[in-house]
């Protein structure tokens, strides 16, 4: 059977990834969570860039408990860079929600900042926020949430190295 991933070699990397190719592979930290309805939390998570030689970048994250290593939470999509600065992502998580989410990207400052479209079969989530920022070699990120009840609100931040 042919095809797949049989070579460790990756495809060269599309001209249009390269503003964003510092995102390109694996990061690792913790991070933490809260919002007015619920306790906080911290958290341990990994996320993955990766590409295929076209004009968008793979994105999975997942998420465990710090003590116990017990899985949480995970995510993936699409992240899909504009020559004009702007970036259009789409993210699937496993609780069931789909977000739709545009933005811009700044390769110079290395900030990518997303403001959802559309969240998907939410039951009370309308918003998602999410700025994602690379602070003296780390990936920080921010993400923000508005319910049917609360308004925009922090939700999620955490800090990561390249592994």
């Amino acid at each position: 059977m042919e095809g797949g991933d049989g070579g460790s070699t990756a495809p060269p990397l599309h001209p249009g990834l390269t503003p964003l190719s510092y995102l390109i592979g694996k990061w690792r930290g913790e991070g933490e969570g809260g919002f007015p309805t619920i306790n906080s939390f911290k958290y341990g998570e990994e996320i993955t860039f990766s590409h295929s030689g076209k004009p968008v970048m793979s994105y999975f994250q997942k998420t465990w408990k710090l003590a116990s290593g017990q899985p949480m939470h995970s995510e993936s999509g699409y992240w899909r860079p504009k020559q004009d600065g702007s970036i259009e992502v789409v993210i699937s998580q496993s609780t069931g929600l789909v977000e739709v989410q545009k933005g811009t990207y700044d390769a110079g400052k290395k900030v990518v900042k997303l403001q959802s479209e559309l969240v998907g079969n939410a039951s009370k989530v309308k918003e998602i926020t999410r700025v994602f920022e690379l602070v003296d070699g780390e990936l920080s990120y921010v993400v923000q949430m508005a319910t049917s009840l609360i308004g925009l609100q922090p939700h999620l931040k955490a800090l990561l190295k390249k592994l």
